[in-house]
């Protein structure tokens, strides 16, 4: 229980001996919130007067679905809870077959279910639990928690690790995004000034192209880690041609020293981009004929849309990915991506939704990448439904003009094709 936790101290927490954390600051698509979610640790945040409320020795009830902390419970609600758990590890129990299946749908289409890792260490764990692929390495996490930054030889010993789970002789694969530092991601070396509005600030690809070194030492150790597995790169934050050309012209120059040094690598490694700002979004046309693959990153795709500070809990409840601003976006990237004959995903929390799921899949995504926790209801509910009902269902919210009347549709659908597990 604190006030808030960084996103640094988040990825230190140990999933042995850290049962759930709840805190005053934060919102639900911070990074402090989607790292706990991807290492599968029960959180709330937000959560007004906390700490006047809490003492030592309380009993806490962690319920990271609604977002509630609820003190010293009394026994009725321990009981309602303790039914709610071994609910869900009977729900788990009848998942858990669909973990070892590929993601297929009722009529046979295939769709990539991929996980998002924090580090190579993640890797058993998402394979574990069906992961066909790793649609988002955060390689910040490498970079967090330290006084220097990492060597080009401890980041190739951790791509390395992560290309190994992938070989050239199978279809898996694993993307690497490069730095995304800045926003709500700190580090003392780097020495990222303090900015008013650092979400629209100094960070990711803005941050890489200006320490040239810092984002070169990256993507040789990515390259040679490539020698090793199927592995992809792609630049974050992306805002426009200008910024794509830059970072290619970066990459071209890391393959460049390492031929002169002879240090082998994949020279055909697929390049993409995190479409994650607006201008990006409605550039995808033109950005498509430039890279092999897009991910769409709705976490901060929402919060540039919206004009909504993702870590502020006052205005969280404008926050919301089935808006209709948002759905149009993702609609046009996907039909650019496709006209282009590049492959389009999605890496943001939007896609392990449960209901946006089938939406997603109409509108045309070929990989869904989530925490890895939502991948065997993720493959459950993509076996229950087909590509054309799920284009109906994409096609009749084109003249929604509200998130909720989006959801409506979303939920009345989900129980139609009974997704909704109630066992």
């Amino acid at each position: 229980v604190a006030d808030d936790l960084s996103a640094s101290d988040t990825i230190q927490l140990d999933r042995q001996y850290v049962l759930g954390f709840a805190t005053e600051k934060g919102g639900k698509t911070a990074h402090t919130s989607i790292f706990a979610k991807s290492m599968g640790i029960p959180a709330v945040v937000g959560v007004t007067d906390l700490l006047d409320h809490v003492h030592s020795g309380d009993t806490l009830i962690l319920d990271g679905e609604n977002g509630e902390c609820i003190i010293s419970p009394d026994e009725k609600t321990l009981k309602i809870y303790r039914e709610k758990m071994e609910k869900e590890n009977r729900q788990r129990a009848i998942l858990e077959k669909f973990s070892k299946q590929k993601a297929v749908l009722a009529d046979g289409k295939r769709m990539i279910v991929a996980a998002n890792i924090g580090a190579a260490k993640d890797t058993d764990f998402c394979l574990n639990q069906g992961a066909e692929a790793v649609g988002l390495m955060r390689t910040e996490q490498i970079f967090l928690s330290r006084t220097s930054a990492p060597t080009e030889k401890e980041q190739f010993k951790e791509y390395k690790a992560v290309a190994e789970a992938f070989p050239s002789s199978g279809t898996g694969s694993a993307i690497i995004r490069t730095l995304d530092i800045g926003g709500d991601k700190e580090t003392s070396y780097l020495s990222i000034p303090k900015e008013k509005n650092p979400f629209l600030g100094y960070r990711a690809i803005r941050l890489c192209l200006d320490q040239k070194e810092l984002f070169l030492t990256q993507l040789k150790a990515i390259l040679r880690a490539s020698a090793f597995g199927n592995l992809r790169i792609m630049f974050p934050m992306i805002s426009g041609h200008e910024e794509l050309t830059a970072a290619k012209n970066m990459l071209q120059e890391a393959k460049s020293q390492l031929d002169k040094a002879g240090i082998a690598y994949d020279a055909k490694i697929p390049v993409g981009i995190m479409v994650e700002i607006p201008s990006a979004a409605l550039m995808a046309r033109t950005l498509a004929k430039e890279v092999d693959f897009f991910s769409i990153g709705t976490n901060d795709l929402v919060q540039y849309t919206l004009a909504v500070d993702r870590g502020n809990e006052k205005i969280s409840y404008l926050y919301d990915y089935f808006n209709p601003a948002v759905i149009s976006l993702i609609r046009h990237v996907a039909q650019a991506a496709h006209d282009s004959h590049i492959s389009v995903g999605m890496c943001g929390g939007m896609a392990g939704d449960p209901l946006a799921i089938p939406l997603l899949t109409g509108l045309g995504l070929d990989e869904l990448s989530m925490a890895a926790g939502a991948i065997p209801q993720a493959k459950y509910i993509l076996s229950k439904v087909n590509t054309a009902d799920c284009r109906v269902l994409a096609d009749s919210i084109a003249d929604c003009t509200t998130p909720q009347a989006i959801r409506i549709r979303a939920q009345a659908f989900a129980k139609e094709h009974g997704l909704l597990m109630d066992s």
